[in-house]
Formats: C-alpha cells, sequence, structure tokens
C-alpha cells in the first residue's frame, strides 16, 4: 500500500458482504484479488440459512482456508414484510428488504444470532468472532443482551460492539454498492467524507464490498481508497489500536 509522509497513517478493517451460495464466484474474485493486492486479512460476511448445498459448503471451507476470515450475517438476509414504520421507513432509504432484525423482538434477535453461530459449529468452520446483521440493523437488542450470545463483537452502522467488556468503538464506514443512479454520488461523496474521519480521528476505516461493486460505478474508489491504506486490521484489533 502506498504510504504518505504528509497524511496521518490510515488503517482500515476490510469485508466482504453476502456471502451466500449464489455469490460464492463473486466472493472468490474478490478475495483473490484482495490477498494478490496485499490486503488482509479479509472479513466475509456469510449467510447461514440460505440453500448451502454440500459443493457449496466445501467451496466455502476452501474460502476459510485460503485467508477469508468467516463471520455470521444473519440468517436469511431477507424479511418478507416489514412491520414497524422504522423499518418500512429504513427500508425505503436504506436496507430494501434485508434487514431481517428490525420487525422482530429482543428475544427473536436473540434466537437469530445463536442459530446463526451454532450453524457455523456444525458444518466444521472455525468458531466465528464477529456478527454483523444485515445492513447494520441490529434492532431492539439490549448490549446486555448481546453480552449472554455467543460472538464477541457485534457491529452496526456506527461502529463495533465488545461483548463481556462493555467497550463500543465508533468507526467511519464505507460502501460502494451504487447499483441505481443516486445512491452514486451519494456514497461517493459519503466514503471520502469517511476516509477524512478515519484519518483525523485515527480510528479504523471499515471498507465494506458487496459481491458486485467492482462491476459497478464505484470500483475505482474502491481501489483508490485500498490504496492509500497503510496498514489492514482484524475486527478484533480494533481494539488494540483504538480505544472508545
Amino acid at each position: 500500500m502506498r504510504k504518505s509522509a504528509s497524511r496521518a497513517p490510515l488503517r482500515a478493517v476490510v469485508s466482504i458482504h453476502d456471502v451466500m451460495p449464489e455469490t460464492l464466484p463473486h466472493t472468490t474474485e474478490i478475495l483473490n484479488r484482495l490477498l494478490m493486492a496485499g490486503v488482509g486479512p479479509v472479513t466475509g460476511l456469510v449467510i447461514p440459512g440460505k440453500r448451502w448445498s454440500e459443493h457449496q459448503l466445501d467451496w466455502l471451507r476452501d474460502l476459510e482456508h485460503a485467508g477469508l476470515v468467516i463471520a455470521g450475517h444473519g440468517w436469511r438476509h431477507r424479511v418478507e414484510k416489514r412491520v414497524s414504520l422504522s423499518h418500512k421507513l429504513h427500508g425505503l432509504f436504506l436496507s430494501r428488504m434485508v434487514a431481517e432484525h428490525l420487525s422482530l423482538c429482543e428475544a427473536e434477535i436473540a434466537s437469530l444470532v445463536r442459530r446463526c453461530f451454532d450453524w457455523f459449529i456444525e458444518h466444521g468452520f472455525q468458531s466465528p468472532c464477529v456478527y454483523v446483521p444485515p445492513a447494520w440493523a441490529l434492532g431492539r437488542i439490549q448490549r446486555t443482551t448481546l453480552d449472554s450470545l455467543p460472538f464477541r463483537l457485534y457491529e452496526n452502522l456506527s461502529g463495533v460492539y465488545r461483548s463481556g467488556i462493555g467497550d463500543f468503538v465508533s468507526l467511519p464506514l464505507t460502501g460502494y454498492e451504487a447499483d441505481n443512479w443516486p445512491r452514486l454520488p451519494f456514497l461517493c461523496a459519503w466514503n471520502r467524507y469517511s476516509e477524512m474521519c478515519a484519518r483525523l480521528t485515527a480510528r479504523p476505516l471499515r471498507i465494506s464490498i458487496h459481491p458486485r461493486d467492482f462491476s459497478l460505478g464505484l470500483a475505482r474508489q474502491i481501489e483508490s481508497q485500498l490504496q492509500r491504506v497503510d496498514e489492514f486490521l482484524g475486527y478484533p484489533q480494533i481494539f488494540a489500536v483504538n480505544r472508545p
């Protein structure tokens, strides 16, 4: 990665979102692209509740062996109906039909998170450390409840929470899923702002890549922002370099 003597060092945490059977080819291509560019560790956010064949499970295990750090990402990554007004507004402006936590009660969210974790153990993956809800929307769940669940780190739109200890660190976030015209200029400006915030606060930048992002309008911005990173971190390292 390029170094700059005139700017504060830039650290980043890189993740590939929406890892599921139909996106495995894209995930593999992105992971290979990142590793060849010296980007790592890379965390893959896996959706367990999809229809995984044995061949696809073996493929995912091969990606884990190749260096992909596995994390939980909801259960089905899909809602059939947005019940509450806040969920409907969230879906209209941000999450569409994927924020499956938002119309669930706390007990239902906790059950979903446990089911997600157990799936990885049952299918022979390493115990995942990180849970990222679809659209970064954790929903109505208390931190004390998160403390009783099996994942160690929980990410939302604002940052990352470390369960059991109670630490929360606010972190800037980028996104490149510019799949319609209004999203492109907004996300481009947002990503520049997030990188600036990361430098000013000396906190890691969360670089989130979706399966088709390298074929969309912000592909060059992904590459340029990755090239400006001085150090890549895994999620657990966030709390070693930054205090809330």
